[in-house]
């Protein structure tokens, strides 16, 4: 048995062929990724072909985008080696046909130069002729769509230089940043809106993260916040080419963008990874607004007034617990509430895992600050002065919102 599966492993090896073609379809960093998440790619480098001169650098290749010979210089290049038992070669070139923009000739996005023209380097005939016949598909394809004529070169490989090892594995080693996403939507199949349906704003405040497939840090975005987000403002994710009625200022070239909506109207934008803790202060100023209470409060470490209104409103709430006005997540159970006719809301302990304390030692004095543990806002301070020598929270109340026991929102 043994002896049989070791013949078929060898059998598929020998059967197996290693190909190696190059795109060029802006900056080499998202081709990169994007090329080695595909099944059946064994690797794929960053680096710089097309060009006339020896020995390119990064420095050298910006320091000639402006010529007026575009041919002389290089185009950042992604060299792919893949096994065409496990990934087709026209598959490969109609992922990068949709890539990218061809039609955009010397940029992609706010790329600008002939270091990012559009490029595919073939190494066998049966390449060039998938790449020209799949270029006149796809021609007619982004015509129908009001694109204009595809500009990319496509040539042989004669020399490819691997770029400096900063920049292999770019987008891995710098968890902060974004993906570069330049597609113009157009598809192979009749389908021109990837992965659902369209979207339309839903009036009033929203949040729509543009994404896309094989990004790292729209992954991580998801994971760290999208997850475990329970705020009451909508949030959506959606590829680009999802929205419609929106009016956006942003360019969406980049993954994750965040965008931050009133009334299908962009109010403000990020492009790139947030973590928790900045994207809950952007939802503090989207929804509570910068000169409130609630925000100053919950970001610049203020005090409620004693009995402010809003105190008034929830001290005698019925049975219920009190949520995080930005994340949703649940803090106090009005279980544990008590009355210490302090002015501000009282409580015997926070739910479990839900807040963080903090040495607080501002004014000259000697407090421990109490911080939602998701969203990172300021909810008050804890004192050991509870009856029966219990501790007690005392909480502001314009950052916490109302849940009674049949979920109703007051």
């Amino acid at each position: 048995m043994k002896k049989l599966i070791l013949i078929l492993i060898l059998g598929f090896s020998l059967q197996a062929k290693e190909q190696t073609i190059a795109f060029a379809a802006g900056c080499f960093w998202g081709v990169e990724k994007h090329c080695e998440h595909i099944p059946g790619v064994l690797s794929a480098t960053s680096g710089y072909a097309g060009g006339s001169y020896a020995d390119p650098t990064y420095d050298t290749v910006l320091k000639h985008r402006f010529d007026n010979d575009t041919a002389k210089n290089f185009t950042e290049t992604v060299q792919v080696v893949y096994d065409d038992t496990h990934v087709s070669t026209e598959q490969l070139i109609r992922e990068f046909w949709e890539l990218h923009d061809p039609t955009s000739g010397n940029r992609q996005g706010n790329d600008r130069g002939n270091n990012y023209r559009s490029a595919l380097f073939y190494t066998t005939p049966e390449q060039k002729a998938i790449a020209l016949r799949t270029r006149d598909v796809y021609q007619k394809l982004l015509t129908q769509a009001g694109y204009g004529k595809i500009t990319t070169e496509i040539a042989p490989l004669k020399h490819f230089y691997p770029a400096e090892a900063y920049h292999q594995d770019y987008l891995q080693k710098h968890p902060n940043g974004y993906c570069p996403d330049h597609a113009t939507g157009v598809r192979f199949s009749s389908d021109t809106i990837p992965k659902g349906d369209t979207i339309m704003p839903l009036g009033g405040k929203e949040i729509v993260v543009i994404d896309a497939e094989d990004c790292p840090f729209c992954a991580r975005f998801k994971k760290d916040v999208t997850d475990g987000y329970h705020g009451d403002v909508p949030l959506r994710t959606a590829h680009k080419d999802r929205l419609k009625g929106f009016t956006i200022q942003t360019p969406l070239y980049a993954t994750p963008t965040i965008l931050f909506i009133e009334d299908g109207r962009e109010v403000f934008a990020h492009r790139g990874y947030l973590s928790p803790k900045v994207f809950y202060q952007a939802l503090g100023l989207f929804k509570l607004g910068q000169k409130s209470e609630a925000y100053r409060v919950a970001f610049a470490q203020g005090t409620d007034g004693r009995f402010c209104k809003q105190y008034d409103k929830f001290k005698n709430t019925s049975d219920g617990v009190f949520v995080d006005r930005l994340s949703g997540d649940v803090l106090f159970d009005t279980r544990d509430r008590f009355n210490s006719h302090s002015g501000w809301l009282s409580f015997y302990k926070a739910v479990d895992g839900s807040v963080i304390e903090k040495e607080d030692n501002r004014f000259g004095m000697h407090r421990v600050e109490v911080i939602a543990r998701k969203s990172g806002a300021h909810l008050g301070h804890v004192f050991n002065d509870a009856p029966g020598g219990r501790r007690r929270f005392c909480i502001n109340a314009t950052v916490l919102d109302f849940v009674s026991r049949d979920t109703k929102k007051q």
